[in-house]
């Protein structure tokens, strides 16, 4: 049993505790939370820093461990999905050992739980051994073309069979995005998903070229399909912003993770916030950067009580997998954001989305979050030098 000390402790669920106790058994269950006046202070473990629970990174694609570095920055989208097209032919004990790699990484990094888009079974060996718990979204696309969707499914289905559901793992299938997802696609996943306790997960709004395709059929993507020869004449644009189109094809008893963002306005998110009760919005600040140069203005998220979780996307968009450094970028750029928001942001609302709050997310009696030391950090604030230790 440990008694540990810092200057916060930071249970996410309740109050900071200023020079707060907690206290683990030997396999990280939490026995109890309070304050140092309860305890001999000879027994006590002491930090210097900020307690919090272990972290949870929502969006991540594993499989592509091994691209780290060989994209351009600040290229936009549509450069960017044309780069990693073009990257094929890597042997496969580069990708194995780059994901095994990647998978500690975010271990050191505090991490405890991820959840990873798979479109291979390149990661199924690593997450059946890991010490983190997955949740893998088996994401499917073919193009938008209703032909495609029964051989794309069947694809992807034999992926999905093939993921572990040991040590605590989830699965689910999901569509890639709007722009790349058929309706008879979407009903296939749809149905063969049910009305289980899952997440869905969608890349959304990551462009102005993907509402800018619904709304009016122009932008970039019509060009993006054509470079691939892949026919799109029957494309019809439904007039409204690319988040509708997905709403109307997935499924609101679901919890709902829509992922980036990067365009959503008030309107936008107010329409997914009634379509649903179970609507969760993963943010990855550093490869927003990456890639585009810009961030989702997350006071329109504030203004609307929406629940944000933050992922790290892959190490083809993002210079590393670290929560705390999503944390520490959106706190550089939009700073009006408060800690204990982005510390709920980067665990229990992470946890809820996936559906591992009973465990995971705050640090609450009979819970097993793990626990994180935040250092280099001034009074209930963290700054561009804090680092993250595994307690």
């Amino acid at each position: 049993m440990r008694k540990i000390t810092a200057d916060y402790i930071c249970p996410v669920d309740q109050a900071p505790i200023p020079n707060g106790v907690v206290v683990v058994d030997e396999n990280g269950l939490i026995l109890s939370l309070d304050t140092g006046e309860s305890h001999d202070p000879a027994s006590l473990e002491y930090h210097h820093g900020i307690i919090v629970p272990g972290f949870v990174n929502t969006h991540c694609h594993l499989e592509l461990s091994h691209m780290k570095g060989r994209v351009h920055t600040g290229t936009g989208l549509l450069p960017f999905l044309q780069n990693v097209v073009k990257f094929r032919e890597i042997p496969m004990e580069e990708i194995l050992d780059a994901i095994e790699k990647a998978d500690q990484y975010m271990y050191d990094a505090g991490i405890v739980a991820v959840g990873d888009i798979s479109n291979k079974l390149d990661t199924a060996a690593v997450k059946a051994k890991s010490k983190l718990r997955y949740y893998t979204f088996v994401e499917m696309f073919d193009f938008m073309q209703n032909d495609r969707a029964d051989s794309t499914f069947a694809q992807y289905e034999a992926v999905f069979q093939g993921q572990s559901e040991h040590h605590g793992n989830r699965k689910s299938r999901v569509p890639h995005a709007p722009y790349t997802v058929s309706e008879k696609l979407f009903r296939l996943i749809r149905e063969a998903n049910g009305d289980a306790d899952q997440t869905i997960s969608i890349h959304n709004q990551e462009t102005t070229h993907e509402d800018e395709l619904f709304l009016l059929r122009s932008g970039g993507f019509i060009d993006f399909y054509n470079s691939f020869g892949i026919p799109f004449e029957a494309f019809e644009a439904t007039g409204q912003n690319s988040i509708y189109y997905a709403m109307a094809h997935l499924n609101p008893a679901l919890r709902t993770l829509f992922v980036h963002n990067t365009m959503s306005g008030p309107a936008d998110i107010r329409a997914a916030q009634q379509w649903s009760a179970r609507v969760y919005w993963a943010t990855c600040a550093n490869a927003n950067l990456y890639i585009e140069n810009r961030l989702p203005h997350y006071q329109h998220f504030l203004d609307e009580n929406a629940r944000l979780t933050i992922g790290t996307d892959s190490l083809t968009s993002n210079w590393q997998l670290s929560v705390l450094d999503e944390m520490k970028a959106i706190a550089k750029y939009q700073s009006y954001v408060p800690f204990d928001t982005l510390l709920r942001w980067a665990t229990l609302n992470g946890a809820e989305a996936l559906g591992f709050e009973a465990d995971l997310g705050s640090i609450t009696p009979g819970k097993t979050p793990g626990l994180n030391l935040i250092t280099h950090t001034e009074g209930l604030r963290i700054t561009q030098e804090a680092q993250v230790k595994r307690l």
